[in-house]
């Protein structure tokens, strides 16, 4: 079922979902499910499955460092499906710009079609690492709203290097990424929400927000995406802090703003352990004003570990 359809199905009560990231190359899947399981009690309708960017990696041969191409976490597809039938909940898949062409992007599009996947939210995805700015792959796109056209595409049966005459298109729904405190590149909020609205012309269905600490940033962005004319839901997405560092990495990483009243709280943790009840305690606050706010799904970003998603959903749901 499509997100879209959940929204509506749930007429106006606000939804549980999360996100999960597949494990590093050689770890067990039963790691994922276990880490999914505490969480299923709270009937998320659906659960979001990253992709990771390829990088570069140096292996010694003979003394000489030899630089290969790699990816750390792959098999989003495949976890998809494999959540999909062990769970019985939809799936989505992150698909990126960066690191595919749009042949492989096809691929990848046919494989979710043929899997019974609904959803796809379409990211350009970040720069690498050795990269200052993003630069997409040889024959990929460049910007989101490029990926956004090619799905919307597929859904009409056009596909790269021919139109299909058939019944059996896809349907996908597609959401892309909002940012409620504008995307690091963009010079304004007002030009980033131009592309927002770019996007849904090209065919998006929803929008899920980074991650942000001040509620009010999201009731602005909605209100000002209001105003431009955005009607799709615009679903929040919320990270409980966990450790001490993230008071400096998530500013430097995602361009974002921390309330000052919980750095002072996480500053004034004597571990990390306290650090992370402080998060799922702020993240209670947000997620219950957003509720009560009657946003339609209040979406976690979970990186792999689900005891602090777990809290702060038994308080909420």
């Amino acid at each position: 079922m499509k997100v879209t359809e959940h929204i509506e199905k749930a007429m106006g009560n606000t939804l549980f979902s999360f996100e999960i990231i597949p494990p590093v190359k050689g770890r067990h899947i039963k790691e994922l499910y276990d880490n999914i399981d505490p969480l299923m009690e709270f009937k998320p309708p659906f659960i979001d499955v990253t992709t990771s960017r390829e990088e570069y990696i140096y292996i010694d041969k003979n003394g000489l460092l030899d630089k290969k191409l790699t990816r750390m976490r792959p098999g989003t597809v495949g976890i998809c499906a494999s959540i999909k039938h062990k769970y019985n909940v939809d799936t989505i898949p992150h698909v990126l710009c960066g690191g595919f062409t749009k042949e492989e992007t096809e691929y990848l599009l046919v494989d979710c079609h043929y899997l019974g996947i609904d959803n796809i939210m379409a990211l350009r995805g970040d720069a690498m690492k050795e990269e200052k700015y993003f630069e997409p792959s040889k024959g990929g796109h460049v910007y989101a709203s490029e990926l956004v056209e090619q799905i919307h595409n597929l859904n009409c049966g056009q596909y790269l290097h021919e139109v299909v005459e058939t019944d059996y298109c896809a349907d996908f729904c597609i959401g892309i990424a909002g940012y409620p405190e504008k995307h690091m590149e963009a010079p304004s909020l007002q030009t980033d929400l131009k592309w927002l609205k770019k996007k849904i012309e090209l065919g998006a269905h929803y929008v899920v927000t980074q991650m942000f600490f001040d509620n009010k940033k999201y009731f602005d962005f909605v209100k000002a995406a209001r105003d431009m004319g955005i009607t799709v839901p615009i679903i929040p997405g919320i990270k409980p802090i966990a450790v001490k560092r993230h008071l400096q990495l998530l500013p430097q990483v995602f361009r974002i703003d921390l309330p000052q009243d919980l750095i002072d709280a996480v500053e004034s943790c004597k571990n990390n352990k306290e650090v992370r009840q402080i998060g799922i305690e702020w993240a209670i606050l947000q997620s219950k004003e957003l509720k009560a706010a009657g946003v339609p799904v209040l979406h976690y970003y979970s990186m792999g570990k689900s005891d602090n998603i777990k809290a702060i959903a038994e308080a909420i749901f």
